[in-house]
């Protein structure tokens, strides 16, 4: 009898999901010193997730804030923020009415314009890496935390010398679904498209491209089946009960010196030492092998609309600053020809806000020149919560903007 309480007990630990009823996303714009000390004060005091910026630590003046508070704070926050004049936002009204209305009824198979889940990410891969031989494969570069395979597709055709390539990852934050969603949409369109446009059939004759469709992939899995705010990996730190690393400040360039946490349960948490997080060492590992053959390092994120290149960790700027600025203002440029979408181009720390120990400061200074993060879709009505009804278009014009670096890449080879 215990057996079986046990057994049931653990299949309801493995079925409970996180609620967020009554919960509000909220902007908040800080104009002077004071509504910054509020905004930290309230972060110190109680339970907020920051969607943009990522902690409280970067917040400052003249740059809006979006939170996140659970509806047992709301009532303290909203009188805190009336008394202090702060202008203020309600993006969500209801965070659970818009993570339902994202994660409403799904095909049972694999969709490029539905949120997949790791199983049927998990299946695509197999599937999709054997449809053309002549122009994909599929290699292992390790496992996850939990176990899982983190499987590297390679699109390109087969050549008896090795190719100059592009690196692109997508999913180091487990919530932002939309990005490993483009990585899907990339490898069918460059397979489909392939023979037909002329760009694509000159790009995979002469180059070879990289995708790892989902990075932190144990984060993504814990997403659609316990937790959909969850952002971290999945990893236990000794002497916390606090799980997870933030992979995107796992990094060895400039690894916790400002943007990140030391603190095991912040969402912002730089782990207990460089490459401490698995996947983000499988990744590194397999850069550090292939450096002198990638010459582009692409990383996709969400949300907020900006393309962005290193450095975030230091506000110096890199060597190649000047070529840098100019592809990543004429990949937004085709960007935004198709449906109008603005984003804005520029070194991290200086466009958004320094944050160390980033994948893409990393390979730029392991000599990966053209090394960039996009910050897909929206600017903060859906934020994380991007409806499927935006996959498509989303996906369409960020292609543009790959193609357009994949393109200058290619010409300056050599």
């Amino acid at each position: 009898m215990k057996v079986f309480l046990l057994f049931g007990l653990v299949a309801f630990a493995l079925a409970e999901v996180t609620r967020f009823e009554g919960e509000k996303v909220l902007r908040l714009k800080p104009v002077i010193d004071e509504h910054v000390t509020l905004i930290k004060e309230l972060a110190a005091s109680i339970e907020v997730d920051f969607w943009r910026p990522d902690s409280a630590e970067l917040v400052t003046i003249d740059i809006d804030v979006d939170i996140r508070v659970p509806a047992a704070y709301l009532e303290l926050v909203s009188t805190m923020l009336q008394q202090s004049d702060m202008e203020t936002e309600v993006l969500i009204e209801d965070l659970q009415s818009s993570i339902d209305a994202q994660t409403g009824p799904s095909p049972r198979t694999h969709s490029y314009t539905n949120y997949n889940n790791w199983d049927k990410v998990q299946s695509w891969i197999s599937t999709i890496s054997t449809s053309n031989p002549a122009l994909i494969s599929k290699q292992a570069i390790g496992s996850t935390f939990e176990g899982r395979p983190m499987t590297l597709l390679k699109l390109g055709k087969k050549s008896s010398s090795t190719k100059p390539a592009i690196f692109m990852d997508c999913g180091i934050h487990a919530r932002e679904w939309i990005s490993p969603a483009f990585c899907q949409w990339f490898v069918n369109e460059a397979l489909s498209t392939y023979g037909s446009d002329s760009q694509m059939t000159s790009l995979l004759d002469q180059m070879d491209v990289y995708v790892l469709p989902v990075l932190n992939i144990d984060g993504y899995d814990y997403t659609h089946k316990s937790n959909r705010m969850w952002r971290k990996t999945r990893s236990r730190t000794s002497g916390t009960s606090c799980i997870g690393t933030d992979p995107n400040r796992n990094w060895n360039a400039g690894w916790c010196i400002t943007g990140a946490s030391r603190n095991p349960c912040s969402e912002t948490f730089c782990g207990s030492k460089v490459e401490s997080e698995v996947e983000v060492k499988n990744v590194a590992d397999f850069l550090r092998r292939n450096k002198r053959d990638i010459k582009a390092y692409l990383t996709i994120h969400s949300y907020s609309q900006l393309l962005l290149f290193p450095y975030s960790y230091t506000f110096n700027l890199a060597a190649h600053h000047s070529e840098l600025l100019k592809v990543a203002e004429g990949a937004s440029s085709a960007l935004s020809s198709l449906y109008g979408t603005r984003y804005t181009s520029g070194p991290g720390a200086a466009t958004i806000y320094p944050a160390a120990g980033g994948s893409d400061d990393w390979a730029y200074d392991l000599g990966v020149k053209y090394s960039f993060t996009f910050e897909l879709r929206d600017t903060g009505r859906y934020g994380f919560l991007l409806p499927e009804s935006q996959i498509k278009p989303t996906c369409l014009e960020t292609m543009l903007a790959v193609k357009y670096i994949a393109a200058y890449v290619q010409k300056n080879l050599y």
